[in-house]
């Protein structure tokens, strides 16, 4: 599995104008399914999401969860993630994994994380979303599960 977290002040999702979800301050995850994914990565994924320390404590270090400062998360499916240009002008996607499986693990890594006791919004699946945030740092991050 494949992420790019940013932290966000709010954050917000619609599909055909209509809002889907919106959060306040905390994490924007745009994640990304691959075909060789097991339950292990998502466990994984769930896990680093929700314990990676990149909110600022009272002596601004970097040493606060999403979970710690009581914020939510934005989780939002994206196979482009999974997207090879390294060859041609046009990126190949065969490493992301198909629908069925993606949908699968996308709305079981969004159980996961509520389970872990932090409140997620999702996007709509396969859906074209439009996505308004506002940065908080900008504080990006990238974590992949197989690395």
């Amino acid at each position: 599995m494949k992420t790019v977290l940013q932290r966000v002040k709010r954050a917000s999702v619609t599909v055909d104008g209509l809002l889907i979800s919106e959060i306040g301050p905390g994490l924007l995850v745009f994640l990304g399914v691959g075909e060789s994914d097991e339950i292990a990565d998502l466990e994984w994924m769930a896990e680093k999401i929700v314990n990676l320390r990149i909110f600022e404590d009272e002596n601004e270090k970097m040493n606060l969860s999403v979970k710690d400062t009581g914020g939510s998360i934005l989780l939002v499916s994206q196979f482009t993630l999974y997207g090879d240009a390294q060859k041609g002008r046009r990126p190949s996607f065969s490493e992301a994994a198909k629908p069925e499986k993606a949908k699968v693990f996308y709305e079981a890594c969004g159980r996961r994380i509520a389970e872990l006791g932090v409140p997620v919004s999702m996007g709509v699946f396969g859906a074209m979303m439009a996505i308004d945030l506002l940065n908080d740092g900008p504080v990006t991050i990238l974590i992949d599960s197989k690395r």
